[in-house]
């Protein structure tokens, strides 16, 4: 984890702890993703159409909370700034949400940061920082996708480890808050569980959604745009699967809607559905519904990169990484 990586004693938000810590669990544990996101959960969809868990936001890496890596653990006279996750050098790392690479320096350019690092503008004032990465993957100013594959985990600075040391902040760059609430509430499990995503959510992983839909048998556009059609699509499904039917592909409906899949699959929409979850981690296919070699071979490099057994079976243990 992190030895350095402190944030400011004089924001006082810096000081806060959480106010229940969350469980350093390992990601390849059988229970991980079975916490069910705070809000959105059996609202109806006035409450769904301002929630934060829109699809704009993903997992940044994979991997496990290291004992003493949370956000406001003690580090000497200041306090940690954000959250580690841990796994080999070279895990991939990726945007948390679309934006523009704003710093990629020694540190970020803070104070009490070591290591090679990135900080990412999403605008109205949030940012992304990523610490102690072993290489680059976007240059400066570029224009990244949420998703998108930024650099690779490492362990430069003053580290006892590789790990991905993550941050947010709002308001103002160096405006630190909990990395793993924040995300949390845009229906992201930094522990490495499955998305949570409401209706009016827009974007790839909508589509996924979509085209897994159109597969289970209720023909949906690809659009991207979880409306009432794809919602109320999604609710008479999980109804017919004694779910909440509260339009949220959440935890509990995600397992339900995912096939596991494997070279030889041909023109499938749920194919398409897997192409086009890879496609947001950068793995640039056609989403043709057919599972060939060039499919097999991406996703035997996206399970490679992501620190996941290498077998080219799309499982739940990848969807769950692909979408999350």
């Amino acid at each position: 984890m992190c030895e350095s990586c402190t944030a400011p004693v004089s924001d006082p938000r810096a000081c806060e702890q959480p106010s229940s810590p969350w469980p350093r669990r390992m990601l390849f544990g059988t229970g991980l993703g079975a916490a069910v996101a705070l809000t959105g959960v059996g609202g109806n969809a006035t409450a769904h159409a301002a929630s934060a868990m829109n699809a704009a936001w993903c997992n940044p890496a994979l991997g496990y909370f290291p004992s003493g890596g949370h956000y406001g653990a003690p580090r000497g006279g200041s306090t940690h700034a954000g959250q580690d996750i841990t796994n080999s050098t070279g895990t991939a790392v990726y945007a948390a949400a679309a934006g523009t690479v704003i710093r990629r320096a020694w540190g970020g350019g803070f104070p009490g940061r070591t290591g090679e690092a990135i900080v990412i503008s999403h605008g109205n004032n949030v940012y992304t920082y990523y610490g102690h990465l072993s290489a680059y993957r976007v240059s400066l100013n570029a224009k990244v996708s949420a998703g998108q594959r930024i650099g690779d985990m490492g362990a430069t600075g003053n580290v006892t480890g590789p790990h991905l040391h993550f941050e947010t902040h709002t308001g103002r760059l160096n405006g630190i808050t909990d990395p793993v609430p924040f995300m949390r509430n845009r229906g992201v499990d930094l522990g490495g569980g499955w998305s949570s995503i409401d209706p009016e959510a827009r974007g790839a992983t909508v589509t996924v959604i979509q085209h897994l839909m159109t597969q289970r048998g209720t023909s949906l556009v690809a659009d991207g745009y979880y409306g009432p059609t794809s919602v109320n699509a999604v609710k008479a499904f999980q109804r017919s699967k004694g779910l909440v039917a509260d339009g949220q592909v959440g935890p509990k409906t995600w397992p339900h809607l995912v096939y596991t899949l494997k070279s030889g699959v041909r023109d499938g929409s749920h194919v398409r559905a897997l192409q086009t979850a890879m496609n947001k981690r950068s793995a640039g296919l056609a989403v043709d519904g057919n599972f060939g070699p060039v499919m097999n071979t991406a996703v035997r490099d996206y399970q490679r990169l992501n620190r996941l057994v290498v077998d080219g079976e799309a499982g739940a243990i990848t969807w769950r990484a692909l979408v999350g």
